[in-house]
């Protein structure tokens, strides 16, 4: 097993490593849970494990989630300490039914909820691990009465009342019953657990739809059933881990969503105690880079050739944008790790007085810095890291609002540079061309000489990615957080009859994964209103799946990093729910690039900020 990295500039920086195998004895360390849902409307698991992570995961238990039997294999088990199952898979594969049973034989723990007693019901082992089968139901309002008020898996929990579907179960086998639902004269089995081998299994009917799971009671409850099923030692390292207490206080915070009481204002975090918050997948840590007061307010990142990070800040975002001249408080700062302890040690300001420097990228031997109404270059001539040649290349980008202006600049495979630019647009006249546009991929010449709309999309574009055969992908706001670019805008501009844009929308999911429910929006609730970014890892460190197929894709409101999978579809492309690459429960995690850098790990930059949307305040 590896260990994966990835750097992190958390207002600051994030980046991927290698595994080791998990020792005998348990240091301090979070809990791994496979979580096995299915693609189901009537148990609908991918919407509600967000509010079991959002309640359990700054507890120190982190969620895989999938939907793939295929994950049932020895290999991949032997990641987690625990399997959850929830879902209404109703078959099973001989090596898949081995798998498991030999994973808590050998002391992983099982944790199936609901109706995970009627999955696999053609493996006999499985009904007689789960200790009974789900026989039928109806509904009602209830709660539990306990049967052994003293176990540590359920002492001192408190009854609860809730909706849900009145199981009645059969073929039981031996268990410890711990809580009975009571209907007249009969007392149903209702949780219950069981050790097998050197593991233990949690078992528990209730679970039906969101009014169960997004019950404290109900996560409180899971809670201590996945403690008891992952065993005392492994209960134990997580015990003596030390998460940051997240404090609050009144403040007039913009209500978004009219919230009833509304949002209280969570204290920030140093970025230590940030990063704990903060759940990366099985197998992959955390780094940290750089962080405040060494970088603030970091909006774009880029390496050259020697190796050496560039990272453009911006404090006068989105406010105080200079469109006279230029000049601001904003800076381009190199940081090196000249020790090799993984640390910015440093740390050089290569331009300063810029006004809202969106991106960069490396070019003719200095950067080219997209900044609105203005493309700059900027390079070192005489070797002392600090730009000594500022020349404006381009002019005509729109200002009017900060947030929809030029970003994402890219070299493409063709030697031109691309980027994207949302409805702030461009307009001028480049190369003896007049241009006027917004929402849109572009390209133009390093030396700004020519200028060409790609293709228009359909709202504020912060993404832009290449794969390996430089297909073209980007993520928008408002709920495209995948596009595939696959027809030039030359090729249907003033065609009579054809009435589309170049980019097609791509994804295939709407909703995002939060593990926090404090998470603010102004619109697509739940979803990507504020994608960013669409690097893909095209480098080899990672694991397979990862490889010219996994775009990253940041969502500051949602305080997480999706992972976008790119699948082939004809002459185009899917995109298909990969979860998060990162997620945190520290409200001000927001997360605003991410890049593939130089060591082949995913560095992302923390634009650590309560608001993310700042247009309604």
């Amino acid at each position: 097993m590896h260990r994966y990295n990835f750097s992190f500039l958390l207002a600051v920086a994030v980046f991927m490593t290698g595994c080791q195998d998990k020792p005998e004895t348990y240091e301090p360390r979070r809990l791994e849970v496979l979580f096995l849902g299915h693609d189901s409307e009537h148990h609908n698991s991918s919407e509600f494990l967000p509010y079991l992570a959002a309640s359990l995961t700054p507890r120190g238990i982190n969620f895989t989630y999938t939907d793939q039997l295929s994950d049932l294999n020895q290999s991949y088990l032997a990641k987690f300490d625990a399997l959850s199952i929830y879902a209404n898979h109703d078959e099973i594969k001989p090596s898949q039914e081995k798998a498991l049973i030999d994973f808590v034989r050998k002391g992983g723990g099982l944790i199936p909820i609901h109706s995970a007693s009627y999955c696999f019901r053609n493996s006999e082992k499985y009904i007689n691990l789960v200790g009974a089968q789900f026989a039928s139901h109806d509904t009602g309002t209830f709660s539990l009465v306990h049967t052994i008020p003293d176990h540590v898996a359920s002492s001192d929990l408190l009854p609860f009342e809730t909706w849900d579907e009145t199981y009645v179960h059969t073929l039981h086998s031996d268990k410890l019953v711990l809580m009975e639902r009571v209907e007249g004269d009969h007392r149903e089995p209702y949780t219950w657990v069981k050790e097998y081998g050197k593991g233990r299994m949690y078992y528990t009917a209730l679970g039906h739809d969101l009014r169960t799971w997004s019950h404290p009671g109900f996560h409180e409850m899971l809670y201590r059933g996945i403690l008891w099923a992952c065993g005392p030692q492994k209960a134990g390292a997580l015990d003596s881990l030390h998460f940051p207490k997240l404090s609050y206080s009144p403040a007039k915070i913009a209500n978004y969503e009219k919230r009833d009481p509304p949002p209280q204002l969570q204290a920030p975090l140093s970025p230590e105690e940030s990063m704990q918050l903060i759940q990366v997948p099985v197998d992959f840590e955390l780094q940290l880079f750089a962080s405040e007061p060494d970088i603030v307010n970091p909006i774009a990142m880029v390496w050259d050739e020697k190796g050496r990070l560039f990272v453009a800040e911006t404090v006068d975002y989105p406010n105080e944008i200079n469109v006279e001249d230029g000049v601001g408080n904003d800076r381009i700062k190199i940081l090196e790790d000249t020790d090799g302890d993984g640390r910015a040690d440093r740390i050089t300001v290569f331009a300063d007085r810029l006004s809202v420097p969106t991106s960069m990228v490396v070019s003719n031997g200095g950067l080219i810095v997209s900044q609105a109404p203005y493309f700059l270059f900027l390079q070192d001539t005489n070797g002392d890291d600090k730009a000594d040649v500022r020349e404006v290349i381009m002019e005509g980008w729109g200002t009017f609002d900060t947030h929809a202006g030029p970003s994402n600049l890219r070299y493409g495979f063709d030697n031109q540079i691309w980027g994207t630019v949302g409805y702030s647009g461009f307009e001028a006249t480049i190369g003896g061309e007049d241009h006027d546009f917004g929402q849109a991929i572009f390209r133009f010449e390093p030396d700004g000489s020519k200028l060409e709309l790609m293709s228009r999309t359909s709202n504020n574009t912060w993404g832009l990615g290449f794969s390996e055969e430089n297909n073209v992908f980007v993520s928008t706001a408002n709920n495209t957080h995948s596009g595939y670019y696959g027809i030039p805008d030359a090729h249907i501009r003033g065609v009579k009859g054809i009435n589309l844009r170049g980019v097609q929308k791509i994804d295939g999911h709407y909703a995002f994964h939060p593990i926090t429910r404090n998470f603010r929006q102004v619109d697509v609730f739940g979803g990507f209103t504020s994608a960013a970014g669409h690097a893909i890892y095209t480098a080899r460190s990672y694991p397979s799946e990862y490889w010219n197929r996994m775009a990253f894709v940041s969502e500051p409101t949602g305080h997480l990093l999706h992972r976008a999978i790119l699948q082939a579809d004809g002459a185009g492309f899917q995109e298909k729910d990969g979860w998060n690459l990162m997620a945190g429960s520290d409200e001000w995690f927001s997360p605003v690039a991410a890049e593939v850098g130089p060591d082949e790990a995913v560095w992302i930059l923390d634009w650590y900020n309560y608001i993310v949307q700042h247009n309604p305040t």
